[in-house]
């Protein structure tokens, strides 16, 4: 008669079970925020990890071609957002619907609040760029450009269109996934960059 044995397994089989285990179950919370941030039809309630921090360093070269009065329209830097009063970021592309639907709002935001606006245009033909803020538009001091993308991995962009908002001192305050409607320009946007002219703004509420 052959003795019983023990099936469960050793403590060190348990442990290395458990590395195995743990990323999953993580990784499946982060899919199940944003699958609830989609569903709900709320994409500004992604998370983001940059709220409170400096901007990314990042260098977005000019738009080829972009003129205003004349003049060359610059591209921008990271740096360039901590100039002591608040600032919006906006990423856009020509190909992106939902930019052209919002692009008015952004130049109506511009006017009521006087803050600086700055677009990265993403990976985008300079013509159809251009184009596109003839058409609709341009309310940007300056327009970059992130031809290969990278610029909006470092500022965790899901997706066109995407804003922020930034204090005086270069941070983000505030971050709207998805194109601005006039609800969210007015009870959102505003109020985030009235919150950023405060110097010791350094985070935002929630949205």
């Amino acid at each position: 008669m052959q003795p019983a044995t023990d099936a469960r397994p050793p403590p060190a089989a348990k442990r290395n079970l458990s590395w195995v285990i743990a990323p999953l179950v993580i990784f499946g919370a982060l899919v199940a925020v944003f699958a609830f941030a989609l569903q709900t039809g709320d994409p500004s309630k992604l998370p983001s990890a940059l709220i409170g921090k400096p901007a990314p360093a990042t260098q977005f070269a000019a738009l080829e071609g972009l003129l205003e009065a004349g003049r060359p329209v610059p591209g921008f830097s990271s740096t360039e957002l901590a100039t002591g009063a608040p600032s919006v970021v906006n990423f856009w592309a020509s190909w992106c619907v939902p930019c052209a639907e919002e692009q008015p709002l952004l130049v109506e935001l511009q006017k009521r609040t006087g803050v600086a606006l700055y677009g990265v245009n993403y990976k985008d033909d300079p013509v159809a760029a251009r184009r596109f803020l003839g058409r609709y538009g341009n309310p940007f001091t300056a327009v970059g450009t992130d031809s290969a993308g990278r610029g909006a991995i470092e500022w965790g962009v899901y997706g066109m269109p995407e804003t922020f908002v930034l204090n005086g001192k270069g941070e983000i305050v505030f971050k709207h996934v998805g194109p601005i409607s006039a609800d969210s320009m007015q009870s959102k946007l505003i109020p985030a960059i009235d919150r950023a002219k405060s110097p010791a703004t350094s985070q935002s509420a929630a949205p």
